[in-house]
């Protein structure tokens, strides 16, 4: 294969529009910026057309994330290969676990290069049976040939390194997907004065994001302060075994107490009327965006110590960290933060900022990514 020195050819593959959009908009500009031609391999979604606008092209392929029909995933391995084969990239970014297998098992045979991105692994490596060692011995098996696998967080690089599923010479750490310091400008909360203290989580409303613990400890903190809102943002996503369904949404939040305000396309006008963000998850995150994004804006975060999770909160410092479904050490989480003087929460929301500012700046992601395309390339500039 001959390389366009002057215009390398990427291919971004992941699930979905939405995850490209929400997670890799800015690596996708810059690549544009610097003269590459990008495609996105994803299945089709209601944000095809925004992504399209950022300048890449786009292949529609049909992969399920979730799905587990043998011949189903035959089809879709087969149907990537011929798709790929077509674009023939120069360089293949991927991201999440069926994208970073496939486009690796196909990049032997259409010679191109890849950069995998383990962006959490969920509850997959949760337990031992059949599918955990068939995703095991796939991932070993796809990333031979890998030019360098990025992880979000030092547990999952130590997992893949301890089962030997990547050489210590193909792995390199990211501080998760970064985050727009731009966009997520510091905006302290300023004093309560009166009004209604906010929580809120942000995320899919799934159980293993902990939206049941989260509603559970908004009841106990309600009984004690009744000047206090509750609120879930985030997609019924339908699909997903974990996902909570509408109905049992509407009855968890019938009390009043918790107020489901549905999916949002402008996070941040959400962020900016909240005075912590709360994030209760036991999936196994990589780093949770949400939390750079509430840290940028300067809000005091308490999240569970999990990997990723506790990357985000040095406790005390810019928030807590609480024990994995535990709605009681929540509460006393959430309490902590109420008993704060306003000066004491403002000073947290500003340590959030900063460790943002000095560790997660989406700037650095965006620059890793530059360096090792052009390492694997083999090119001096991009």
């Amino acid at each position: 294969m001959t390389i366009n020195l002057n215009k390398p050819n990427v291919v971004i593959f992941a699930n979905s529009c939405w995850t490209v959009l929400n997670f890799r908009a800015n690596l996708l500009k810059e690549l544009k910026a610097r003269g590459c031609k990008v495609t996105v391999v994803a299945a089709n979604d209601s944000y095809r057309d925004q992504l399209t606008s950022l300048g890449c092209e786009f292949a529609p392929i049909e992969i399920k994330s979730r799905g587990k029909n043998l011949i189903y995933e035959c089809k879709t391995l087969l149907n990537a290969y011929f798709l790929l084969k077509k674009i023939s990239p120069d360089i293949l970014l991927s991201f999440t676990i069926k994208p970073n297998i496939y486009g690796s098992i196909l990049s032997p045979f259409l010679g191109y290069k890849v950069i995998n991105n383990i962006t959490g692994l969920g509850s997959i490596f949760s337990s031992n049976n059949f599918l955990t060692n068939l995703i095991r011995l796939l991932y070993k098996f796809s990333f031979i040939k890998s030019s360098t696998v990025f992880f979000q967080n030092s547990e999952d690089m130590e997992l893949f390194l301890r089962h030997g599923l990547v050489k210590v010479t193909q792995c390199e750490r990211l501080p998760g997907s970064g985050v727009n310091l731009e966009k997520f400008r510091y905006s302290p909360s300023g004093k309560l004065e009166g009004r209604k203290f906010r929580f809120i989580l942000i995320a899919r409303m799934l159980w293993d994001k902990g939206v049941a613990d989260f509603i559970d400890a908004a009841r106990i903190i309600n009984s004690k302060f009744p000047n206090t809102d509750f609120w879930l943002l985030g997609f019924l996503d339908s699909e997903n075994p974990a996902a909570i369904s509408e109905s049992q949404m509407k009855l968890m939040t019938a009390d009043g107490v918790t107020t489901y305000r549905g999916g949002s396309r402008d996070v941040l006008s959400e962020l900016v009327r909240a005075d912590c963000v709360v994030l209760p998850t036991y999936y196994k995150e990589g780093v949770p965006k949400s939390l750079l994004e509430a840290g940028a804006v300067g809000r005091p975060i308490i999240t569970t110590n999990m990997p990723g999770c506790r990357d985000v909160v040095d406790n005390g410092v810019n928030g807590y960290l609480c024990q994995a479904r535990d709605p009681s050490d929540l509460a006393r989480n959430m309490e902590k933060i109420l008993l704060l003087s306003d000066e004491g929460r403002l000073v947290m929301g500003f340590n959030s900022r900063k460790k943002m500012e000095l560790m997660f700046d989406e700037r650095i992601v965006i620059d890793k990514y530059m360096k090792f395309i052009r390492i694997a390339l083999k090119i001096n500039k991009l």
